[in-house]
C-alpha cells in the first residue's frame, strides 16, 4: 500500500500563531510569506511532488484570507478544500470536522501541521499500512535532547506506547505527520476541543490499536517560533527539488 494517488492529506492550519503576531500582523502563521508564496503553498506543492493530489485545509483564524488565496491562485494538479472549524475545536477536533464536511472519502488520511514542513518520503510511509492490524502511522524524527519537545515511547514491535515527559536526553520526537486508515476517525474521542497528543493517541493505544512509528532523517522545518520563521526562506531555497514548482 505505497500509492499516493488515493490519499486525502489533510493540513491543520487554524491556530492563531501567537508566538510570531508580532511579525505577521493579522496574516495567519501558515500564510507567512516565504519566497514568494504563503508557507502553506509550499506544503501543498511539497505534497503535489510526493503525488498526494487532494488536499483538506482545516482553518480557523482568519480562514477567508486563506481560502482566498487557494481560490484565486490554485496549484496546479491539486484539488484544494478549505474547511473553517465552527469554534476552536483542538487539532483532533479540527481534524474531524474537516473530513467530514470537505465531501473527500479516502482510504487513507495523511495529516499535517500547517506550520511545519518535513520532506519525508510519504510512499516509503505508507508502507507499515500493508499489515492489516497496523491501524496508524506517525512520522518521528531523532534529536539530540527532547527537553524541548518531550518524547516518544515505543512497544517491542515499534508501535506507539505513550508520550514522556520533557527530559533531557537523546530520542524521539513527534514529528507531526500522521497516517490513519479512513475507520480509525471513528474511534476518536467524542469530545470538544479534541487534541491529537493528549486525547485520542492515549485512547486508541489503551484500546490496543496499533500506531507504528516511522522514524525519518527528512529536513524538518517548524516556523512556529520568532527564531524559526525567519529561517524558512533559505530553508525553502534549499530544498526547491522538493516542490512541484510547474
Amino acid at each position: 500500500m505505497c500509492d499516493l494517488s488515493g490519499v486525502v492529506a489533510v493540513i491543520l492550519a487554524g491556530g492563531a500563531g501567537t508566538r510570531v503576531r508580532h511579525l505577521l500582523g493579522e496574516l495567519p502563521k501558515p500564510m507567512a510569506p516565504v519566497e514568494g508564496r504563503p508557507f502553506l503553498e509550499w506544503q501543498v506543492r511539497y505534497l503535489a511532488r510526493q503525488g498526494v493530489r487532494r488536499v483538506v485545509i482545516s482553518t480557523g483564524y482568519r480562514a477567508e484570507t486563506i481560502a482566498a488565496h487557494f481560490a484565486s491562485q490554485p496549484v496546479p494538479g491539486v484539488k484544494a478544500v478549505c474547511v473553517a472549524e465552527p469554534q476552536p475545536l483542538g487539532t483532533g477536533g479540527g481534524l474531524l470536522w474537516a473530513t467530514r464536511q470537505s465531501g473527500e472519502t479516502a482510504p487513507v488520511w495523511l495529516v499535517l501541521n500547517g506550520d511545519t514542513l518535513c520532506f519525508a518520503d510519504l510512499a516509503r510511509a505508507m508502507r507499515p499500512l500493508a499489515e492489516p492490524e497496523i491501524a496508524g502511522v506517525l512520522l518521528a524524527r531523532e534529536v539530540e535532547d527532547t527537553a524541548r519537545y518531550g518524547s516518544l515511547t515505543l512497544d517491542a514491535r515499534g508501535c506507539l506506547a505513550g508520550f514522556a515527559e520533557k527530559r533531557p536526553g537523546r530520542g524521539l520526537v513527534n514529528a507531526g505527520v500522521y497516517l490513519f486508515r479512513a475507520g480509525l476517525l471513528e474511534e476518536f474521542p467524542a469530545q470538544t476541543p479534541l487534541s491529537l497528543e493528549r486525547d485520542v493517541f492515549p485512547a486508541l493505544t489503551a484500546r490496543g490499536r496499533l500506531l507504528k512509528v516511522e522514524t525519518m532523517q527528512a529536513p524538518f522545518l517548524d516556523i512556529g517560533t520568532p527564531e524559526t520563521l525567519p529561517l524558512a526562506a533559505a530553508f525553502v531555497r534549499r530544498h526547491r527539488n522538493e516542490f512541484l514548482l510547474a
